[in-house]
This record gives structure tokens, sequence and C-alpha cells, in this order.
């Protein structure tokens, strides 16, 4: 096995030297190219004859140069998310003794999801009744006689207060005993019921998974080196891998704040909320422009070159007897679709050499042909 491992280990260094021994061999062939080229025509310029035997031309298609509107746009993965897919608890503890809906039922708001046993919280509410309806009596009778100026101001005091401190109490057993039913807090579906009948309920534990396809969105993650491109109100296109659909949408939200774990931001997209396909979680691809410019010079990113100097594209130079190949070094700006924008370098009514250009050189005749396949029969 280490023979095996060390063999293929070897295998994968040579042909990484071999892809790089290439590189350099065609980066060495280009210049050899140039510095041909270069001395046929100091040559040619001064022997006439060398010029005739020596005059040979490249077969080349080309293309204009394209101004056009130009745009690029942002593609990041999200996930479809709502607001109103939450767990819900119960706020006291006690045995569940019903449960009143089933996995995939549609409630309504306020309706019971779960019942928990409340017998000791009814007997002290009753108890206390009987306490406070005696205490409101002797009150009643207390003030009469304290509007008629009997008894003392300290017996009224007391016989009011023991009435409203048993209204306070009765208040909060009520609140207690309405905590032993679980609501819904809106409607939806019950999308998952994480208790059973006869077990008991704590509080803050999850009981219930309610989940409403209102108000649901799309939240992705960007980078943070496209800081202020966006904006809310931004349109932007979704598309559901999975459901092979895609839909309009805006920004509703650009996050503020820099995740430090991946160093992004994040934004927020609305969906329709009547869309029953569109579940959470579910995979999304957000595409936001994030550039636009008009009129801009476009060329295909496939056609350019790099030297020591930078990018580089081959025209056509009709300003010879015979058309030539010129090197215009261009400055680049974004790209997208395999489209580059150019920032200078090159002028409207350029054009350029397509099929072809990467045998050419500065300087070298050029046929031209209209269809790849005049370049087959070279």
């Amino acid at each position: 096995m280490l023979s095996l491992l060390a063999t293929a280990c070897q295998e994968k260094n040579d042909l990484a030297e071999k892809k790089e021994a290439l590189s350099e061999k065609k980066a060495k062939m280009q210049e050899l190219k140039a510095e041909i080229s270069q001395l046929e025509q100091e040559i040619a310029a001064k022997d006439t004859a060398f010029a005739k035997s020596n005059r040979r031309a490249a077969l080349v298609t080309t293309t204009p140069v394209i101004q056009k509107d130009f745009e690029h746009f942002v593609e990041v993965r999200g996930e479809v998310e709502s607001d109103k897919n939450v767990t819900i608890s119960a706020e006291t503890g006690g045995r569940i003794t019903s449960i009143p809906v089933e996995v995939g039922r549609r409630v309504q708001a306020g309706q019971v999801l779960l019942n928990i046993n409340a017998d000791v919280l009814r007997n002290n509410i009753e108890e206390v009744k009987t306490q406070y309806q005696l205490a409101s009596t002797v009150f009643e009778r207390q003030k009469n006689l304290w509007e008629q100026n009997i008894g003392t101001e300290v017996q009224f005091l007391e016989a009011r207060n023991r009435k409203e401190a048993l209204e306070r109490q009765l208040a909060t057993l009520q609140t207690q005993l309405s905590q032993s039913v679980v609501k819904a807090p809106f409607s939806g579906t019950v999308e998952e019921i994480m208790a059973r009948q006869g077990e008991m309920a704590s509080p803050g534990a999850p009981l219930v998974r309610l989940v409403s396809l209102q108000d649901m969105k799309v939240k992705a993650s960007v980078s943070e080196q496209y800081i202020g491109q966006f904006k809310q109100g931004d349109e932007v296109e979704i598309t559901f891998p999975s459901l092979n659909k895609t839909i309009e949408s805006t920004l509703v939200s650009v996050g503020q704040v820099i995740n430090q774990s991946n160093r992004t931001f994040t934004i927020e997209a609305s969906l329709p909320g009547d869309n029953d396909l569109l579940k959470p979680n579910l995979l999304a691809v957000l595409k936001v422009k994030n550039f636009e410019r008009d009129n801009a010079i476009v060329v295909p990113t496939n056609l350019i070159q790099r030297d020591g100097k930078g990018p580089y594209v081959y025209v056509v130079d009709k300003n010879k007897e015979v058309p030539q190949a010129r090197k215009k070094h261009i400055e680049t700006g974004v790209t997208y679709e395999n489209q580059t924008l150019v920032e200078s370098g090159l002028d409207a009514n350029d054009v350029l050499i397509e099929q072809g250009f990467r045998e050419v050189v500065d300087g070298m005749n050029l046929r031209i042909t209209e269809s790849e396949e005049g370049l087959a029969v070279k």
C-alpha cells in the first residue's frame, strides 16, 4: 500500500511539473513569435527580395467590438425562511391531558393545541372565590356602617384591603389557569407534535411546531466585497432549482453587520404568500444586479491575453496594404457571462481577431475568412 501511495504521489507531481513546463514553453513560443515577426519586418524593410519571399499571412476570422448596455449580476445561494415557523412551549408544568390537533391540520389563531392538567388550580380558584364572596359582603356592610359614622376607619380600610387582595389573587389564579391551555399564536399548519398525551410538560420545553406560509422570505449571505452595491428595493430574480421555477421580487433588507466567521452580510427578499410549493429551508438562488453601464465597450473574455504589460487583444489594422494583426493593451473592468467590460484601450469601430487569435503576433499579415470552415482547410 505504501508503494502504491508513493507511486500515485510521484505521478501527480510529474503531471504538475509537465503542466508547468507546458505553460512556460507556450509563453516562450509567443515571445519567439513576436521576436521573429519583428526581425522579419526589419529585414523586409531593407531587403525587397526577402520581403516577397517571406510574405505570409495567418488565416483568421474577425468579430466587431460590441458596444452595448452592460449589466453585472451577483448570484448567491440562500434559503426560504418564515418568521412564523416556531416551536410552541407551555408556560406552566403539568401532565398533558389532551391534544385536540393532528400533524398536518390547519389551525386558526387562538385554537387549542394542548391541554395540561390544572385540577389543583381550579380547586384553589373555587376556594378563593368563596373567600372573596365573604370579603365582599363584609366590605359592603362595613362601608354602609362607615357612611353612617358607625365603626372606625381602620375597620373599613381592613375590609376593603381584604376584598382587593382576594380580587388580585383570583386574577392571578385565572391567569395561571389559562396557561394550562396551549393555544395557536397565529393561523398555520401543525408541522410536528413533540409531546404525547399523558406525558409531563415543562415550561419552555417544545411541544408543537406551527408553520405559516405567510410572510415568507429568502435569506442569503453575500461576501463583504459587495458592500454598498445593494440597497432596499433593488429588483432580484429568485430561482428554485428543485421546483424549476423563477420569480421576480425585491430586496426588503440589506444587513448592516459583517459576520466575523465567514466575512459576509445578509440580504433578504420577499416571497408571495399564496404559493404552497414554497417551503421553509427550500434552496434558492438569488440574482441581483450590482453594476450597469450604458453604451459600454465589451469583448469576449476568451479573446483577452496577458503579457508583462497587462491584458491585451489583437485587432485588425486595415491601414496597411495587407490587413495586419495589431496588439492593443486594454484596461479591463468586470466580467459577466463570458463578456468583459473594457475601460480603455479600444474604440467602438475596432475589429477583433477571433478564430486564430492565438496564432498571430503583432504586425503579422492576415487572411480573413468569414467562417470557421475556412480555418479548417488552412
